[in-house]
Parts: C-alpha cells; sequence; structure tokens
C-alpha cells in the first residue's frame, strides 16, 4: 500500500473509496491515520468499515476531515493533534464533547484552532456542564476564517479562556453542531 521510495510527504491526501465498495478496508484506514505520509491535510470521505476502531494515538495533522466519523470515539479525539478538525456524522456524546472542552481548557490539543463535530443533537448546557461559571455567553456577530480556509459566522456564542489567556468561543448550531473557534483566526498559515 506505501511507496518506500517516497521521499517527500505529501501536502493533502483526500481518500474516498470507490462507489462499488463505499466503504475502505481497516487496513486502508490505518494506514492513512497511521503510514501515509502527509504534512498536512487528511480528508477521509469513506465509510469505515463496520465497527471499526482505531487504536492508539493519533499522528500530528494538521486539517482532519472525517464525513463519516461515527467511529471516532472520545479517547481517539483525546490523542487528535491537529488544527482543524472536522468530523461529521460523528457518535460523540454532549458528555464526551463535555470532556473535550475540558481537555482543551487544561492545555491539551494545544494547536487547534477550529474544531467542528456533526453529531445530530447538541445540548450546549451539558457540553458547558461545570464550565458555565467560566463562560462569558457573546452576542454578537463575529466572522471567523481557519487556515485551511473554513468560514464561519457566530451570531452568539460561550467565550472560554484557558489559564494561558488563549480564548475560544464554544458555539452549537442548531442541527446539532458543536464548533470550537479558538481567537485569533489565523496566528499560521499552513496553506
Amino acid at each position: 500500500m506505501g511507496n518506500s521510495r517516497q521521499t517527500t510527504p505529501l501536502k493533502k491526501v483526500v481518500y474516498m473509496a470507490a462507489a462499488w465498495s463505499p466503504c475502505s478496508s481497516e487496513d486502508e484506514m490505518n494506514y492513512i491515520l497511521r503510514g501515509c505520509r502527509c504534512s498536512s491535510e487528511i480528508h477521509i470521505h469513506s465509510k469505515a468499515p463496520p465497527n471499526f476502531r482505531f487504536s492508539g494515538n493519533f499522528r500530528q495533522i494538521d486539517c482532519l476531515d472525517i464525513w463519516y466519523g461515527s467511529w471516532v470515539t472520545i479517547e481517539n479525539l483525546l490523542t487528535m493533534d491537529g488544527i482543524d478538525i472536522h468530523l461529521d456524522n460523528a457518535s460523540l456524546s454532549n458528555s464526551d464533547l463535555n470532556v473535550f472542552v475540558r481537555h482543551w481548557l487544561s492545555g491539551g490539543c494545544s494547536r487547534l484552532k477550529l474544531f467542528c463535530a456533526n453529531t445530530g443533537s447538541v445540548d450546549i448546557l451539558q457540553v458547558l456542564a461545570g464550565l458555565r461559571q467560566n463562560a462569558v455567553f457573546v452576542e454578537n456577530r463575529r466572522d471567523y476564517t481557519s487556515t485551511f480556509g473554513h468560514q464561519w459566522t457566530f451570531w452568539d456564542g460561550y467565550d472560554i479562556k484557558r489559564s494561558d489567556g488563549v480564548t475560544a468561543t464554544v458555539h452549537y448550531e442548531p442541527l446539532g453542531a458543536l464548533v470550537i473557534a479558538v481567537w485569533p483566526e489565523t496566528t499560521y498559515n499552513y496553506n
């Protein structure tokens, strides 16, 4: 599967399974997540095999975009080291998302600039449980553009601040997505 002669890492990998086989194999998924030499962006636009589980830590991936993220667990999420992380069709619970927010607040995922998880149902009060005393509700338009060109307009959200002074807005979309945007928008440009 890998090319041992490859000396320069790829900048961007977009993985899509063939129409006649909409699921990738476990070997393919593990190769993309562990062994594929990609320096910046990985987009997985295919379904994982039924009952697929990724064990171990994620390697550093600047932009990780997974369209069918039902296999991503909170344990996986806590090991991610990315700048932009997008998970569609995620199976994370509100308490999982609370654990992730707490992880970020304690210094985890320190490179994170934008996180989006579409779970189909987000209860912002459960996501911010135990954190509301440090969250400030903000109701004004703020435009956000990530280092990888993802754009969001926030009309409201809860601002939370880490002990190092870094602020993030935690926002939920009515159709079941949680978005965390770390300010300022772009400190680094990885494009």
